[in-house]
């Protein structure tokens, strides 16, 4: 039973849906995601994929950090592990591309894994440098290694599903999109289990959840592990899209920038990792129209790019301050505010 936006029950607080109004808006967000390439132009389409990459990689670091309460500043190093690792596989054995993803996935997973290892005795400022550390050794081992193709990187072919050549933003969206909803559709189910509450409870107090039972390093690893899955899924899929690897493409301001993605959506929820990666996504692309519009578009736009970093920074701040729990949270007002309307439940 449910009143107004009040649960009575423990079914009704895990449900995903908690109104037949909430099933007909996301079945309206599903007709218009169909819709959409075929009625958008190219520069759209692309926006539109990396979008769903970013809002991917931004899912998994709120599994970490928003979920678990463990700060992490290297999920652009385990989205680098999984693109060099789909961009090898695809190059050496041709593999398919759902079998690709799942292989950087774990490989990332992999890696998570061993940098989570520190998380059981350090946390806070002292994890977050942890991270920052496993970040600088990855990006090393990237402009090394032979595997790697060293600081020129590794190019990749067009990948292939049924014989059709992933060779445009038309054709990766039916890749890259459904992907990203499978990836928050599990994300959405896995705190509605036994570990996902196990997470939250080690956010919330660490040392109460253990002593109710729960295994501090094994919660922890775990989070790592598949927060570094996701990452290296969408880094994949980031190889996919860019089709060219190299270890300048994801550098520490790119984690900075998921950080910052799920602080402005709002930490702890998988709503807010969505506002928060289109936000931050979409800033940059609102600027550079901006610019474009005003008298001496070019010069302003060479000027106004390292603004970028100073951008974030500020929205940080001011979300920080003014919302710390971000959009997802204003979007839960307005949502309180006009309830199951215009439909009746």
């Amino acid at each position: 039973m449910r009143i107004g936006t009040l649960k009575e029950s423990y079914i009704a607080d895990a449900a995903l849906y908690d109104s037949r109004t909430q099933r007909i808006w996301l079945a309206m967000a599903g007709a218009l995601l169909l819709l959409f390439p075929f009625m958008a132009s190219d520069y759209w389409l692309y926006l539109a994929c990396l979008v769903s990459i970013n809002v991917a990689g931004a899912t998994g670091l709120n599994i970490l950090t928003g979920y678990t309460g463990l700060v992490s500043l290297g999920q652009a190093a385990f989205m680098g592990l999984g693109a060099y690792t789909v961009a090898i596989v695809q190059a050496r054995w041709g593999t398919p591309v759902l079998f690709n993803l799942l292989a950087g996935g774990f490989v990332a997973m992999l890696g998570g894994i061993v940098v989570g290892l520190p998380s059981l005795r350090v946390k806070g400022l002292y994890l977050a440098i942890a991270t920052i550390a496993a970040s600088f050794i990855a990006h090393f081992l990237f402009a090394n290694l032979r595997l790697t193709g060293g600081t020129a990187g590794l190019t990749l072919q067009p990948a292939t599903v049924f014989g059709v050549a992933l060779d445009t933003s038309f054709r990766l969206y039916w890749v890259i999109v459904p992907v990203t909803l499978l990836m928050l559709l599990g994300a959405a189910n896995l705190f509605r289990t036994r570990i996902g509450r196990a997470f939250i409870a080690i956010r919330d107090r660490d040392i109460s959840a253990e002593v109710l039972g729960i295994p501090l390093l094994r919660y922890k690893l775990l989070s790592f592990g598949l927060s570094s899955f996701y990452a290296g899924v969408a880094g994949g899929l980031w190889a996919y899209f860019f089709r060219v690897v190299t270890p300048e493409s994801f550098p520490l301001l790119m984690s900075i920038f998921f950080l910052a993605a799920i602080i402005v959506g709002g930490m702890g929820s998988i709503l807010g990792g969505i506002l928060g990666a289109v936000f931050m996504t979409m800033v940059p692309e609102l600027l550079k129209l901006i610019v474009d519009l005003l008298p001496g578009g070019s010069e302003l736009a060479v000027f106004l790019s390292p603004v970028r970093t100073m951008v974030f920074g500020l929205l940080i701040i001011v979300f920080l301050v003014f919302e710390p729990q971000g959009l997802a949270q204003m979007w839960r007002r307005l949502r309180r505010f006009f309830h199951l309307w215009p439909f009746r439940n």
